[in-house]
């Protein structure tokens, strides 16, 4: 028979994974023993936790907000527990992280071998997605986002004011030339526009002439929501993008793109880590977060 902790630790799993079955052997159960626990807890509760059609296990809004009472629970008895194991223990335990698909492959990736040899006994799940992330429903430890952070209830840290080029496509520069001045950029020139995937507020061009932005608003028969579509079209010659440095570095190396008016850039943009408030902050959430602020420093 499981205890209280063991029933929310397997009703937490059951939400996760949305399946009885599942959950049952990701925590190596017979499936009688979990059916027999979520019911006896259903029942000592005096609510249903859990509607269970054909395809998958949903919660109810009672069960929700149990739910969201186990991780809160649970994570606080980890964290209790770690702070009391031996000085000496490396952090340890899987942990859920989520960024978009371009940090996840030019930035993350390539360094992810020197994290994990300096922190052995973690392990990591990671979800490339540019979608917002509700960390609580989805059980995902920490995000990393570029761009001005909105009130989410979560708490953010920025790593990061990341540096960022104009750019386009050599063959885009062969037609349209190269502009000496933000005044010969408005001439005849065109953008990728770029879209706020949470607002759909066409954002401009903005550059820095000292320690001053400028905007500046070309016309541009596409606009994108997406980053892969967005520097996409730009090295297909359909106009000006601005995009971070580091995703860009290889292609202006190699000349498929072109840098244009270098000596004003367009502002950093911040690089964030979100989480949910916790009071007792798990040991590998915290090593992996100062990891990604010195990694991201980096890229400056």
């Amino acid at each position: 028979m499981l205890d209280r902790l063991e029933c929310m630790r397997l009703f937490a799993r059951i939400v996760e994974l949305g399946s009885f079955t599942a959950a049952a052997d990701d925590l190596s159960l017979p499936r009688a023993t979990v059916t027999h626990a979520i019911k006896r807890l259903e029942t000592r509760l005096g609510t249903q936790l859990l509607q269970r059609t054909t395809r998958r296990v949903s919660t109810t809004r009672d069960g929700e907000a149990y739910y969201g009472h186990c991780l809160r629970l649970l994570a606080e008895l980890d964290a209790v527990e770690g702070d009391f194991r031996d000085a000496a223990l490396q952090p340890r335990g899987r942990l859920r992280v989520d960024l978009p698909p371009p940090l996840a492959r030019l930035l993350l990736a390539p360094a992810l071998p020197a994290f994990l040899a300096r922190y052995p006994q973690i392990e990591l799940d990671i979800g490339s997605r540019e979608r917002f992330i509700d960390l609580l429903r989805e059980g995902v430890d920490c995000v990393l986002r570029l761009g001005e952070l909105g009130d989410s209830g979560m708490v953010g840290r920025r790593v990061a004011m990341l540096a960022q080029a104009s750019v386009a496509s050599a063959d885009y520069v062969r037609r349209h030339g190269l502009p000496g001045s933000l005044a010969a950029l408005r001439e005849g020139h065109q953008a990728v526009n770029w879209a706020s995937p949470t607002s759909g507020h066409v954002e401009p061009l903005e550059f820095m002439v000292g320690r001053k932005r400028q905007v500046v608003n070309l016309p541009g028969r596409v606009t994108v929501s997406g980053i892969e579509a967005y520097h996409g079209c730009c090295e297909a010659g359909l106009g000006i993008a601005q995009i971070p440095r580091f995703r860009v570095a290889a292609a202006l190396a190699s000349g498929q793109l072109r840098e244009i008016l270098p000596a004003h850039p367009p502002p950093p943009l911040p690089m964030s880590v979100l989480y949910l408030p916790q009071r007792h902050m798990p040991a590998r959430l915290r090593v992996f977060i100062d990891w990604l602020a010195e990694l991201a420093s980096s890229q400056r």
